[in-house]
């Protein structure tokens, strides 16, 4: 099958985040069982921030057994990137399915014109809140506007759909907002277990420490809850249970990282932090292997890839009971969940997994078998795949 991935961002630019992820593992999943795929995608090259474009990335590129299709970005508006060369890419090729990944996009809206154009059967995934987003709400007046402008846009992507993929009952019940039951299909998203793997342990000798320590991966953003953790970290700070425990806090900035660093300094938690700015894709994997468990006290998140990815080294990982995040973490068999914004909660948490050495391992365990047995890419992609067939003969 000639199938053809659309999303807003692809190789090199990892530190993107999830739907990269997802798309990219796809990718690989279904070109390595025969299929004749490409990804339509920017040149984001993200060079440790989300702004940077570079010209230089090849327009076409072989990787593993699947090709990116890159176009220059022109416009790039609150992450809503304009890439108007992706149209005349598409529509010199003629897949047998378009699937588009992260629908609130530029990306998407030309992947549904180039498929109704062209009488394409058309798949989407969103992965992105399409209407519980924090920022939605929260944001400034003119982010505001942008997204009142989407509406229509996202309308069309949706209607032209012919099906509609979930990560799980939180996003469906989302997208029977816009469309009826029979067009979406729920499957749990998956992690690439092969690239997963435990590494020869170097990454506490690379940042020159040998404390143990627990783990904070993903966006220096106020959505991710940075704030709730450095102040629960502050809370534990004399306690004698933590005396030779760390917290490394590993990502990229998203608008946090200033005030993160100010916070810190205020709290006077510096002894207790190790912060990692934008780190390699070895790395993280490096520290979710030497870590020894994770907290992710997020304020939203749909269907996070990160928990997945601690499981697959068998972390268990404390964050919190909102939004799409019970559908990836059972509070008390893999993990342990509490309210939205309470730090002692969370405080409370960490001292848990600290003082029980057995049940940190025993969640972690339990984490290990969701993502062996179904939340990996080849579980997702074998019932995608099923999905791409069932569409493109109707």
């Amino acid at each position: 099958m000639k199938i053809a991935l659309v999303c807003p961002a692809s190789l090199p630019a990892t530190q993107f985040g999830g739907i990269l992820f997802l798309c990219v593992d796809i990718a690989k999943e279904t070109s390595n069982n025969g299929n004749d795929v490409t990804i339509y995608t920017t040149d984001l090259d993200f060079a440790n921030n989300p702004n940077t474009f570079n010209r230089d990335l090849p327009n076409e590129e072989i990787i593993d057994n699947f090709k990116i299709k890159r176009s220059h970005v022109w416009l790039n508006l609150h992450l809503f990137f304009i890439n108007p060369g992706i149209y005349f890419q598409m529509m010199k090729d003629n897949p047998d399915i378009i699937h588009t990944i992260g629908i609130r996009s530029f990306q998407s809206y030309i992947a549904a014109i180039v498929a109704k154009k062209k009488k394409i059967p058309l798949v989407i995934s969103d992965q992105g809140g399409l209407t519980t987003h924090p920022e939605l709400k929260n944001s400034g007046f003119l982010r505001k506007i942008l997204y009142k402008l989407q509406s229509p846009m996202i309308k069309f992507i949706i209607n032209q759909a012919s099906k509609i993929i979930v990560a799980n009952e939180y996003e469906e019940k989302i997208f029977l907002e816009f469309s009826d039951s029979n067009k979406i299909q729920k499957i749990r998203n998956g992690v690439n277990l092969n690239t997963l793997k435990s590494t020869p342990k170097y990454f506490k000798k690379k940042y020159g420490f040998d404390y143990p320590f627990i783990l904070f991966i993903g966006r220096f953003s106020k959505i991710k809850g940075i704030d709730i953790l450095l102040h629960a970290i502050n809370y534990l700070k004399d306690r004698h249970e933590l005396k030779n425990i760390k917290f490394v806090i590993m990502g990229v900035d998203f608008g946090f990282q200033e005030q993160m660093f100010q916070m810190i300094d205020q709290l006077n938690i510096k002894g207790q932090i190790h912060v990692i700015k934008n780190p390699s894709r070895d790395d993280v994997i490096a520290a979710y292997n030497e870590s020894e468990f994770l907290v992710l006290p997020s304020r939203w998140e749909l269907s996070p890839l990160t928990p997945l990815e601690g499981f697959a080294f068998k972390k268990p990982v404390i964050s919190t009971n909102v939004h799409g995040i019970p559908f990836t973490i059972t509070n008390g068999e893999n993990g342990i969940l509490v309210e939205d914004e309470d730090y002692v909660g969370l405080a409370n948490a960490i001292l848990e997994l600290v003082n029980d050495k057995k049940k940190c391992m025993e969640f972690g365990l339990s984490g290990f078998n969701l993502v062996q047995n179904e939340c990996n890419t080849k579980s997702m992609v074998e019932k995608i795949m099923k999905v791409y067939v069932q569409t493109v003969n109707r």
